[in-house]
């Protein structure tokens, strides 16, 4: 990564404590993706390491969404949403998954991906990993593979990093900023 495009990010990049509740010490990135220049590093940055062969980008609700569909665009391939419940109008693939302060639920269309496609699962943050976690678990149940996760944050001392690797077999990962 270039010296000047991560020291855009980390300069745009605010802590706000005890959000959304307390001990968390959330990472808002609304100032990087305000900024014309800090989002066009975040975009070039990642799409530097995005290995050839990808068929769609996947981006989780809400947040993946801003940097997959970019991503998507450069890399002439369609975007899927991964959404929240009650989000998507046709049937869909649900999964359950923890969160280092709650659980939730994702969902994706059964019909959004091409059995066989590799897909690079895109969001803003690894932290524990439970939210990519249970996207690529929806990815393998359209049946298509999630070969590269694409991430700007990564909390490095939560784990995210080994337990996409344990439990979904996951090692090409992408985080542009590591705290």
């Amino acid at each position: 990564m270039s010296s000047a495009n991560r020291a855009v990010m980390e300069r745009l990049i605010r802590n706000i404590p005890d959000f959304p509740k307390p001990g968390i010490q959330f990472k808002d990135i609304t100032p990087l993706i305000g900024d014309a220049l800090g989002l066009k590093a975040v975009i070039a940055e990642l799409l530097e390491a995005v290995p050839e062969g990808i068929d769609a980008v996947v981006g989780v609700e809400s947040r993946g969404f801003i940097f997959g569909v970019p991503l998507a665009l450069e890399l002439g391939v369609g975007f899927v949403p991964i959404r929240k419940p009650n989000k998507l109008p046709g049937a869909v693939y649900s999964q359950e998954f923890d969160l280092e302060y709650g659980s939730s639920t994702l969902n994706i269309h059964q019909d959004a991906l091409i059995p066989g496609q590799q897909v690079l699962l895109v969001d803003d943050l690894l932290a524990t990993g439970g939210t990519l976690v249970a996207g690529a678990q929806l990815i393998e149940k359209a049946g298509a593979s999630t070969v590269h996760v694409s991430v700007v944050i990564e909390l490095e001392d939560l784990g995210g990093r080994a337990k996409l690797a344990q439990e979904r077999g996951i090692a090409s990962i992408t985080s542009l900023i590591k705290y």
